[in-house]
């Protein structure tokens, strides 16, 4: 024999499911604002740039870099250093900076060099 037994449902208060559903929204606009204007992301980014701090009188100080070699320096310079035939020569932008990839023929192997060029 089987027996049915009764499973009691819960029953919701949609009252009170409500009242605290609007105190949870007014609690979070009420705090999420402070939160936010304590972790200010442009400010704290401007902080840390150099044109902003020049503007506001701070002295900054810049090591030069060179501006690297365009393709044609970059061929002319593996050409020496390794004696062989330059095969080709092309330009590819990797990380904001232009990267030279030259193919040299040299005792019937080629090889491939990478010279780093401009900063984009």
């Amino acid at each position: 024999m089987t027996r049915f037994v009764a499973i009691k449902r819960l029953t919701y208060d949609t009252w009170r499911m409500r009242l605290r559903r609007s105190l949870l929204i007014l609690l979070a606009a009420v705090f999420l604002p402070a939160a936010a204007s304590a972790f200010d992301l442009e400010t704290a980014l401007k902080e840390q740039h150099v044109q902003y701090r020049e503007s506001q009188g701070e002295a900054v100080y810049r090591t030069v870099q060179s501006d690297g070699m365009t393709l044609a320096q970059a061929t002319e310079s593996v050409r020496k250093r390794t004696g062989g035939q330059v095969l080709s020569a092309e330009t590819r932008v990797q990380g904001g900076r232009e990267v030279h990839y030259i193919k040299v023929l040299k005792d019937g192997k080629v090889k491939t060099h990478k010279v780093n060029g401009r900063k984009r």
